[in-house]
């Protein structure tokens, strides 16, 4: 699994899980499956096209975590991304907020990407 980290304006784009989901109505990262014939980079703007409607550059890897969950392990690989399109469609998601680093935490993340919440705050909220 893929996750952005879609900064802009110095916020970041916050996803909310849709009710009718696994995990419903936490928040993430938005991102998806790597296809078996894709980078990690090429599954996240694929997904990201799918699900928002927006197009992304992808740049450097944050972290890599895995998660137990009841109905299996997930191991999430998250990026910063720079948008390059203005609006945001829900096609997947219920809805989207922008925060800035210091209030990821106001939201009920999914525990996948809690780790990548921490690398976060280390790299902006240690300065």
């Amino acid at each position: 699994m893929v996750g952005a980290v879609i900064m802009h304006e110095d916020r970041i784009l916050c996803a909310q899980r849709s009710f009718q989901s696994s995990l419903p109505g936490f928040w993430e990262f938005p991102g998806g499956k790597v296809e078996e014939d894709e980078t990690p980079r090429q599954a996240l703007e694929r997904e990201l096209e799918e699900e928002l409607n927006i197009s992304v550059n992808v740049g450097d890897e944050i972290t890599t975590a895995a998660h137990k969950y009841e109905f299996g392990t997930v191991i999430l690989t998250t990026f910063y991304c720079e948008l390059l399109s203005e609006e945001v469609t829900l096609t997947e998601h219920e809805s989207v907020v922008w925060l800035a680093p210091n209030e990821l935490r106001t939201l009920e993340w999914a525990p996948a990407d809690l780790p990548t919440i921490s690398a976060i705050e280390g790299r902006f909220l240690s300065e």
